[in-house]
């Protein structure tokens, strides 16, 4: 089986060694998203909220350009050096998901790259 690097403006560049998605066969890897705004790569300014939807927004445009969107997200993955801001992730995740949802994992992390808040990664299953 090939893969197929997936690669997009309208989410932040990669900044290190690895792809934004990588897609093979029917599975597409989203590579961890931070709150960057894609235009300047700089961390957007605003509360946890405004930093949850950032990085949300980077995850859709990363799964679009690999041909899905959040419906077809079977994991996702959620790193936080706050835990208490977890329930701001759920909240916020309501907009952007529904149901069935999908697996998902909330890690407490000390620190994460450009002294991010948030970080969130995912698993598409394309069925089309």
């Amino acid at each position: 089986m090939t893969k197929e690097i997936i690669s997009t403006g309208q989410a932040p560049a990669a900044i290190g060694t690895y792809s934004q998605a990588v897609k093979v066969g029917n599975t597409v890897y989203l590579s961890g998203q931070i709150p960057l705004d894609p235009a300047t790569m700089a961390l957007v300014e605003g509360d946890i909220d405004v930093q949850i939807r950032r990085v949300f927004d980077n995850l859709s445009a990363v799964a679009e350009a690999a041909g899905g969107s959040f419906r077809d997200v079977v994991k996702l993955n959620v790193f936080l050096t706050d835990l208490g801001h977890f329930p701001r992730v759920n909240a916020i995740m309501a907009d952007y998901f529904s149901e069935p949802y999908p697996a998902r994992a909330a890690i407490g992390v000390a620190a994460l790259p450009r002294a991010a808040s948030v970080e969130m990664d995912a698993v598409l299953i394309l069925e089309h």
